[in-house]
């Protein structure tokens, strides 16, 4: 669903991503590790288009990004750490909209139903966003990727700023999505979260995958203590 193919990404003399070689399956989520700097999220600019790559190549769903950049996005949803919203518009209103400019219709009570699925309550629906917590401006998001159908979902940093609370009904909001077959990929610094809920977990330094671990390679280690030896290295 989800493939970087030798991804390369320079800025000027400094190599932001290094020949990337990862893949994200139907119902997987890929937890991406490493700290500032090390390229998460040029990989994700790159998988969205916002960025041209100098090698290599971003595919979703098949479709080179690079060469069909619209044909691509139809199939991706983006979650940034901070969910742009309308804040004079109500959360309903933001999901009607934005589904809008991605070409999907709705009626009122399905919108209803979709920010339900994605945990906003319908009272909260019809407040306006400039009221919502960070959670909360998620849960519009999630509930825009259901609106839109898409098939594959970019996080970056998703669970920065969120109480334990918020964070672990944002995972398992998450890992719902993942048993629908969304593919997820997600640039974190949450080590628990990673730990938790992905089904793969690659880390990230100076634009090389410099380590990858499925759920049960993981089992039973320390994925702190794996980290914190790679970033010695």
């Amino acid at each position: 669903m989800l493939e970087a193919d030798k991804l390369t990404k320079r800025f000027q003399e400094r190599l932001a991503v290094d020949a990337l070689q990862l893949r994200v399956a139907p119902g997987e989520i890929y937890a991406l590790l490493g700290p500032n700097g090390a390229g998460k999220t040029t990989t994700i600019n790159m998988f969205l288009g916002f960025l041209t790559p100098d090698d290599g190549e971003a595919r979703v769903c098949g479709v080179s990004v690079a060469r069909d950049p619209v044909a691509a996005r139809r199939a991706l949803a983006y979650i940034p750490e901070q969910v742009a919203l309308y804040p004079r518009f109500s959360g309903i209103e933001n999901l009607d909209y934005f589904s809008a400019l991605g070409g999907k219709s709705h009626t009122r009570q399905e919108l209803y139903e979709l920010l339900e699925r994605a945990g906003l309550q319908r009272e909260a629906a019809d407040r306006r966003v400039s009221g919502y917590s960070k959670g909360m401006r998620q849960k519009v998001g999630i509930a825009l990727a259901l609106a839109t159908g898409a098939k594959a979902l970019l996080l970056d940093e998703p669970t920065s700023g969120l109480d334990p609370a918020a964070s672990h009904e944002f995972s398992r909001l998450l890992r719902r999505l993942a048993g629908e077959g969304v593919a997820i990929l997600m640039a974190t610094h949450d080590l628990f979260r990673a730990r938790e809920d992905a089904s793969h977990v690659g880390i990230l330094l100076g634009g090389k995958l410099v380590a990858q671990f499925t759920q049960a390679e993981l089992e039973g280690s320390d994925l702190e203590a794996l980290y914190l030896e790679k970033l010695r290295a």
